[in-house]
């Protein structure tokens, strides 16, 4: 359990730019340790973003309760955000300073390279996510609903669930 700490703690505190972008290093660190397939990842990734939440803390939270039950549930999700707890009581106190300083900018060099990860994320997840053109269909459907209309992300994250279960079938 103490790997399992470690190993979330580690991707809190190297991961910048929130749970979308901790994704590709939480992705190499559960594979590298043979915790989870890619696949039982990626469904991991699913369930993580259809829950209230952090996806971070989510996927940290069910990979913990997968690997140790309860125990492991709470010291990964205290590893994952033991980190920034850290961080934010400390650069709370600089935080006036550093806008004031010549060096803010680099925090624009931070937030395009957040914008990377997050895409490589995305890349990453699509190859193994899609297996048929009917995943390809609703990706895309979803896409675009969500980029031009007002319709909620939760009605279309809904309405792709009952679409799986239509065209999928259910395993009880």
């Amino acid at each position: 359990m103490w790997t399992l700490f470690i190993t979330f703690f580690k991707i809190g505190l190297f991961t910048f730019g929130g749970g979308y972008a901790m994704i590709p290093l939480m992705q190499e660190e559960i594979i590298a340790h043979n915790w989870l397939t890619l696949a039982e990842f990626l469904n991991i990734v699913a369930i993580a973003e259809m829950t209230p939440g952090p996806i971070a803390v989510n996927s940290a939270t069910f990979i913990g309760y997968q690997l140790y039950g309860v125990g492991g549930a709470a010291l990964a999700t205290f590893g994952v955000v033991a980190p920034s707890l850290i961080i934010m009581v400390i650069f709370s106190h600089l935080l006036a300073k550093l806008r004031a300083s010549k060096y803010s900018v680099a925090l624009r060099g931070v937030a395009i390279t957040v914008t990377a990860l997050i895409a490589a994320a995305v890349l990453g997840l699509i190859k193994p996510a899609f297996t048929n053109y009917a995943d390809v269909a609703i990706a895309l459907t979803a896409f675009v609903l969500v980029a031009k209309t007002k319709i909620s992300p939760i009605l279309i994250i809904l309405g792709s669930g009952l679409l799986g279960i239509v065209l999928y079938g259910y395993i009880l």
